[in-house]
């Protein structure tokens, strides 16, 4: 399954180093901006004026940031590369408070670029994308490393939240 991917980097390696991830993130990217587009300019519905404009921007702008950042600690600075091509699981640093920090940051920030609208349709797609990255990613690469890891990541899994970052009480 996972060898179908074909972004392998070293020969061995068991993951491939994109995953699913791409086509998530576009199918993402290109639904929330299908529902700002049809409820801004097609329909005209949902759009916020006044203070509700400037806290949907302000609220957008704190989104995106966290997402960059959570992204960038996840992509630049975790070494996750370097697990992947080792076969390793990754469960420190950023890795210890979300289990997909990447999916998490991409999705924060089309959060806040969908807030920026000020359009209330924006809110319920808070939801509709958690969905999508749930179903998605329990059906594919959670599959991948239950089979790659076993225990190891079934607790791993027990301890750290999937898209949400923060620390589980045990």
């Amino acid at each position: 399954m996972a060898n179908k991917l074909k972004n392998f980097t070293k020969e061995g390696q068991k993951l491939p180093l994109f995953g699913i991830g791409p086509y998530l993130i576009y199918g993402t990217v290109l639904l929330n901006a299908l529902v700002i587009f049809l409820a801004s300019y097609i329909f005209k519905t949902g759009i916020l004026g006044g203070s509700f404009r400037w806290i949907f921007r302000v609220i957008g702008a704190v989104f995106i940031a966290a997402g960059c950042i959570i992204w960038f600690l996840g992509a630049m600075r975790s070494g996750m590369d370097e697990c992947i091509t080792e076969n390793k699981l990754k469960t420190d640093g950023i890795y210890s408070l979300v289990r997909n920090p990447m999916y998490t940051g991409c999705w924060f920030t089309i959060i806040g670029v969908s807030f920026m609208w000020h359009n209330i349709w924006s809110v319920p797609m808070i939801i509709v994308d958690w969905v999508i990255l749930t179903v998605v990613l329990i059906n594919t690469e959670e599959k991948w490393l239950l089979d790659l890891y076993g225990d190891e990541y079934a607790e791993y899994k027990k301890r750290v939240n999937r898209c949400i970052p923060w620390k589980r009480s045990r």
